[in-house]
């Protein structure tokens, strides 16, 4: 290359031994030109050429390479390339000078090059994060080890240059380095051991909606990292989660919830136990009006009137006779109510139960599911039903147990 310039130096007149001395400049200033096509060509034609293609093509994963630059820090390599080809035959006799630019190009194409897969990891993890399964496999704690260990062997490499020793002096070193790396990478470490236990028994996935009193979270998961987890709670704060505490800490995940056919709905009722009593005819004559129970109760009349027949008991004895009694009846008719409630999931559990009595009267349980999970109709659900049977009570000739409060000790002692 440089006797090609110094004889076309020579032959445009100039005197040979000045030819030699301006060919290593001319081959300088050829070789920074011709970096500089490159790279125009690079960015400005190529580049812009990727990015006009991807955006008239049908898939998506060629925008998401482009969004993330990959194609732009490849751009960045093309001046490098032709430097770190040409100069040593541009210098060849000014061997220290061409060892310092066949260097600083080297480093330079290093520092790009990462900086291209950095790109690229981020442009795979970008398309797998447009399939379904990446919702329930988080991968992005293994990407961001796989950018530390790229950071860590370009830094080797970069010292190994500067140093003129071969890559593997240094990895033989790190042997030396172990146990201040895992002092210094240990959270790392930590999180990614934890984001493996994760991601293989799928414990977290973004979207989930999670519950963690130990770190106040309770909310929705937008972030699984490798060191933290990201946790946006109902009041729209966010609570930050090592990721190895979800590991060595108990969280409440709902995404069975999510995925089920319904929400749980699971609440009592409390009944004054001094309301509850056996249901004499007039009672029963009150309660067989009730649209979802006439048929309960007429069934339930003549299957005790021939049990105590068969035994010759009197249905008027209170004690030996078989007879309703109006809780008896009340969760009949809960049943009965729940069963026809549209906003009900028929096809999951759906039970009433009495709870142990206790200070606070007779518990009746209610367990079903509603068939709308979002919570805010879930709970106008929930509110709906508990207002109803809460106002019909006193139909049945129940009280809703509950604490004296002022009004009551003041009606006492308005009394004579």
């Amino acid at each position: 290359m440089l006797e090609t310039i110094k004889t076309l130096i020579a032959n445009a007149g100039i005197e040979e031994t000045l030819a030699g001395q301006l060919a290593p400049l001319a081959a300088s200033v050829l070789i920074v030109f011709l970096s500089a096509v490159a790279f125009f060509v690079a960015k400005w034609i190529l580049l812009r050429g990727i990015q006009a293609v991807s955006k008239r093509t049908a898939t998506k994963w060629d925008d998401l390479l482009v969004e993330n630059r990959v194609f732009f820090w490849l751009a960045h390599l093309a001046p490098a390339i032709v430097i770190y080809q040409l100069a040593p035959e541009a210098l060849a006799n000014h061997e220290g000078i061409a060892g310092f630019v066949n260097t600083a190009a080297l480093l330079y194409m290093i520092v790009v090059g990462v900086l291209a897969v950095d790109a690229l990891l981020n442009g795979i993890l970008s398309i797998y994060q447009t399939f379904e399964v990446s919702r329930t496999v988080p991968l992005k704690s293994f990407f961001q080890v796989a950018k530390i260990l790229l950071y860590v062997l370009a830094v080797i490499l970069v010292i190994s240059l500067l140093i003129g020793r071969s890559p593997a002096y240094l990895f033989g070193s790190l042997g030396i380095l172990a146990s201040v790396l895992m002092l210094v990478f240990k959270d790392p470490i930590l999180g990614f051991v934890g984001g493996i236990q994760l991601a293989a028994n799928r414990m977290l996935a973004k979207g989930d909606w999670i519950e963690m009193p130990s770190h106040s979270a309770d909310g929705d998961v937008i972030d699984i990292a490798l060191t933290t987890v990201k946790v946006q709670n109902w009041d729209k704060t966010i609570t930050t989660i090592p990721t190895y505490s979800l590991i060595s800490s108990p969280f409440k995940n709902w995404r069975g919830m999510s995925e089920s056919g319904g929400r749980r709905i699971k609440r009592a009722i409390n009944i004054d136990t001094g309301s509850i009593r056996l249901c004499t005819p007039e009672m029963l004559e009150r309660y067989a009006k009730i649209k979802y129970i006439a048929e309960y109760i007429e069934r339930k009349r003549r299957e005790l009137a021939e049990w105590n027949q068969q035994q010759g008991i009197d249905m008027d004895d209170p004690v030996n006779a078989r007879n309703l009694t109006n809780v008896g009846t009340f969760r009949a008719y809960i049943l009965a109510y729940l069963e026809n409630h549209p906003d009900i999931n028929q096809d999951m559990t759906l039970l009433v139960r009495q709870l142990e009595p206790g200070p606070n009267g007779l518990p009746i349980q209610i367990y079903c599911f509603s068939s709308d999970k979002r919570w805010a109709v879930y709970e106008r659900i929930q509110a709906d039903i508990f207002d109803h049977l809460l106002a019909i009570a006193k139909e049945f000739d129940l009280r809703i147990y509950q604490n004296p409060t002022g009004g009551d000790f003041r009606a006492l002692a308005a009394q004579p």
